[in-house]
């Protein structure tokens, strides 16, 4: 086969607009007549039904992940009942993705020639990475960063998940599906000096008991 497809990955915090950019890239495509189909994972239950919907409002329909779903099975049952090869698969919150699941969107790629797009976050409210991310930070072809501004005017890196007070939560499953109310996006050193700030707050009632013993 002589197509020859890319796996991208292009991630960024959370509010940086990678949904809006998907269903943009996906506008696009069907302006010039190109085959794509759009995915994501069904861990992201905030939309009941099967569509991929960013923040500003716009929606697309899409084809649910499931945990257990083979990606490139997947992809030969689509190119079996339409009788054509996709050129692009659009992927949304692939940070939820297992490795082996990012392992088959690069044999579709490989396979197929089709092209491959992840949208997602790099790592968690811990600062550590997803499983799908890491994995795509090991095979993909091209990796390109989608930034955002902190408060502070420096780039957001650290998905913080905050509480009903506004303070971050360090402790807690990785995966807690959430919008504004649950997490904010924020640079390294404010989220240093956040979690410094609620660490002094918290030992002052202590220090002031053991001061009046």
């Amino acid at each position: 086969m002589n197509r020859k497809g890319k796996l991208y990955f292009r991630y960024g915090t959370m509010g940086s607009a990678k949904t809006a950019l998907l269903l943009t890239q996906a506008y696009n495509f069907e302006e010039r007549g190109m085959r794509y189909v759009c995915l994501k994972p069904i861990i992201d239950t905030r939309d009941k039904t099967n569509v991929i919907k960013s923040r500003i409002g716009i929606e697309r329909e899409c084809q649910w992940i499931h945990a257990d779903t083979d990606l490139y099975e997947l992809a030969q049952t689509l190119f079996e009942q339409t009788m054509i090869i996709f050129d692009w698969f659009l992927v949304d919150e692939c940070q939820f993705l297992t490795a082996k699941q990012v392992d088959q969107l690069a044999r579709i790629v490989d396979d197929f020639g089709s092209n491959v797009i992840c949208y997602g976050l790099r790592t968690d409210f811990q600062s550590k990475l997803f499983e799908g991310s890491r994995r795509l930070f090991e095979i993909a072809d091209t990796i390109d960063e989608i930034k955002s501004t902190c408060n502070c005017g420096r780039k957001t890196i650290v998905n913080a998940r905050i509480d009903s007070n506004g303070d971050f939560v360090e402790e807690g499953n990785q995966v807690e599906i959430g919008g504004d109310d649950r997490y904010i996006a924020v640079c390294r050193k404010c989220w240093r000096n956040k979690k410094i700030e609620q660490s002094t707050r918290d030992a002052l009632p202590f220090l002031e008991l053991k001061s009046h013993k």
